[in-house]
């Protein structure tokens, strides 16, 4: 399957995809069979350089530890940011696909997890290089200078990581940043929206203490177990009694690590705590509100020792450039067609480093999702026709059951129909500024 576009004058940049997909479906495949997690990149990113040269992009390994940079001038005009992560998950691949992962690695406590590219990332990689392919193979089509970012451990926030390594001074400064995500929406929908598009991100780790002893004899300790079970149940308060019904924010608690035997009361007790948020003043009360609950529970558990916090990440809110945004979603809509490009009716939780880019050369950025589901996992909608289906309903009433999420173990995308859907978008968000004539904006 191939995107239907209409005709622009994207046109000649899209010239012989369909001849090239064959090659980018085999590319995707052995990525998917073989990911790697954040900052261990480095058979993923030594396949990027290696495509990379083969298409006559400048390249260069290993800025910010495994990430990889294209650079492509094609006479004078603006630069522009193309920009794909390639790290994966520790999840255990559950899709039965015939390229399935079985891959393991290692986490940064030293423990050996299971490894899949359960977020798309594999996607995002394989359709970057489909449009520097083409970009290469056309270069009388457009003109200025292209950057393509192969970003590594995005999801731990690896992209300041390259630019602490010097990415601003070693690379081309570009005019603007763009970037895209696959999406468990159907595939052939592409959504985005001016101004905060992905929410911020806030992750650490809280140590409980507890005194240990025997299972046996539960009043002579003081069990972390059961302050942990306590944390977490008052944490769901957070959100509920604590953010007003129009604001939005997110608690997690992803991980709970504690004792190694069932007669055994431990000492310690870990949680690992994920906070989303779309506003500095939102961000605030829920850090605030997690403190307090996590201290006064330990305080009312009897806990010897003030429960500590470890930061692990955090992510910024990731805001599209109001008028880069127009250009894009115009430029979209050209190509693909008016019933395929929507706007996003609100924030997505999920959150993206992404904007570090844009942040640090002062440039404007836009983000957006483009689905790469099968439509027939969608009640009622005709696979052929689309019928049915509303794409910008789907972050209001969620997804259907029959539809795995990012980071779920049978994330899937369909990547016939999906693969030429990338490359086809990345170029045409490029398009207005490298196709442009004179120097005004796009």
């Amino acid at each position: 399957m191939t995107v239907e576009t209409a005709a622009t004058p994207l046109a000649p940049l899209l010239s012989g995809l369909d001849a090239r997909l064959p090659a980018l479906l085999a590319l995707y495949e052995d990525l998917h069979a073989h990911p790697e997690l954040s900052f261990q990149e480095f058979r993923t990113a030594g396949v990027v350089a290696g495509q990379l040269r083969a298409q006559g992009w400048e390249v260069t390994e290993g800025v910010g530890g495994t990430g990889v940079v294209g650079v492509l001038a094609n006479g004078p005009g603006p630069v522009v940011l193309l920009r794909a992560d390639m790290d994966a998950l520790p999840v255990k691949e559950e899709t039965g696909l015939p390229y399935a992962s079985t891959a393991t690695g290692t986490d940064p406590d030293g423990n050996e997890v299971p490894v899949m590219h359960a977020c798309g990332h594999d996607m995002h990689v394989a359709c970057l290089l489909g449009a520097t392919a083409q970009l290469a193979a056309h270069r009388e089509a457009w003109h200025g200078t292209v950057v393509a970012v192969f970003q590594p451990a995005e999801e731990v926030g690896g992209a300041p990581a390259m630019i602490e390594d010097g990415f601003l001074d070693r690379f081309p400064r570009a005019e603007v940043c763009l970037g895209q995500h696959v999406a468990p929406a159907p595939v052939g929908f592409v959504g985005t929206r001016p101004g905060p598009v992905m929410a911020a991100s806030d992750n650490f780790r809280v140590t409980l203490f507890g005194r240990g002893g025997h299972g046996s004899s539960p009043e002579t300790a003081v069990d972390p177990v059961v302050l942990a079970a306590a944390v977490v149940m008052r944490l769901q308060t957070v959100v509920s009694r604590e953010i007003g019904p129009a604001q939005t924010g997110v608690v997690t608690v992803g991980a709970l690590h504690a004792g190694t035997k069932e007669n055994i009361i431990p000492d310690t007790a870990e949680l690992w705590i994920n906070v989303r948020s779309t506003t500095p003043a939102v961000r605030d009360r829920i850090l605030a509100a997690v403190t307090r609950i996590v201290r006064a529970e330990a305080v009312a558990s009897g806990s010897p020792k003030e429960p500590e916090f470890s930061p692990l990440n955090s992510f910024p809110v990731t805001v599209n450039d109001a008028a880069a945004t127009a250009v894009v979603q115009h430029a979209l809509t050209e190509v693909l067609g008016q019933e395929r490009v929507f706007t996003l009716t609100q924030i997505i939780t999920g959150s993206e480093d992404f904007g570090t880019f844009g942040t640090a050369l002062g440039v404007p950025s836009v983000f957006w999702h483009f689905g790469g589901a099968d439509p027939a996992l969608y009640e009622g909608v005709d696979p052929a026709l689309y019928e049915g289906v509303d794409p910008a309903s789907l972050l209001e009433d969620g997804l259907p059951d029959t539809v795995p999420a990012n980071h779920s173990p049978h994330f899937a995308p369909v990547p016939g129909p999906t693969i030429p859907l990338g490359v086809t978008a990345l170029l045409a968000a490029a398009a207005p500024w490298l196709t442009r004539t004179g120097t005004s904006g796009a």
